[in-house]
C-alpha cells in the first residue's frame, strides 16, 4: 500500500517507456519503436479520468501511437518529446493550480529523478533503476507495462472511494 494521503492527489503523471510500456521495445523495419501497453492500466486510466482523476502522459518519446492510444482513453494532457520533464511539469503545475503536494509521478530511470524529487508521491514499478526506487515513497509489485500503473491509480481510487462506486466502473 502507498504511505501517503491519497485522499489529496489531483492527478498522476505517468511516463510510458518502462513505466506503462515494457522496457523492452521492439523496433518496427522502418525502425520506428513500438510500444506495449497493458489492458488493465488502460481500463484504469479510463475509469480514473471519469472519475476526475487527471492522467497526465509525460514522455521523451515522440511515437503518434502512444498519443494515440491515451487520446482514445480520455487523456488529454500528453506532453510527448520532453528532453527535460521538469520545466513541463512546472507548466503543468501551473496552468491547473496545483500543488507538488497533490501529483503522484510514477518513472523509472533518471530522466524522471527531478520531478520524483519535488512531487508528493514518488511511485516506481518494480523493475526501475535503483536511484529512482531509493526515492520513490512506493514500489509497485508489478513491472512496467505489467500493471504497474492500474496498481496506483485502484489505490488512489479506492482511497477517494471512487473505485466501483458508480455506474462509470462498468463499462469502457
Amino acid at each position: 500500500m502507498i504511505d501517503y494521503d491519497l485522499k489529496k492527489i489531483r492527478a498522476i503523471i505517468f511516463d510510458v517507456d518502462g513505466v506503462l510500456s515494457a522496457e523492452t521495445i521492439p523496433l518496427h523495419l522502418s525502425g520506428e519503436p513500438m510500444r506495449t501497453v497493458n489492458i488493465k492500466d488502460g481500463y484504469a486510466i479510463q475509469l480514473a479520468q471519469k472519475q476526475g482523476l487527471r492522467i497526465v502522459i509525460l514522455t521523451g518519446g515522440t511515437t503518434p501511437s502512444v498519443r494515440v492510444r491515451y487520446e482514445r482513453l480520455g487523456v488529454t494532457d500528453i506532453f510527448m518529446g520532453c528532453s527535460v520533464k521538469v520545466k513541463v511539469y512546472d507548466e503543468f503545475l501551473k496552468k491547473y493550480g496545483f500543488s507538488d503536494e497533490e501529483i503522484i509521478y510514477m518513472g523509472d530511470d533518471i530522466p524522471d529523478y527531478e520531478i520524483m524529487l519535488r512531487c508528493g508521491c514518488p511511485c516506481c514499478p518494480a523493475d526501475a533503476c535503483p536511484d529512482i526506487k531509493s526515492i520513490s515513497k512506493y514500489v509497485s509489485k508489478f513491472r512496467g507495462g505489467y500493471g504497474c500503473g492500474r496498481d496506483i491509480i485502484e489505490q488512489v481510487l479506492r482511497a477517494q472511494g471512487k473505485w466501483l462506486n458508480s455506474d462509470v466502473a462498468f463499462g469502457w
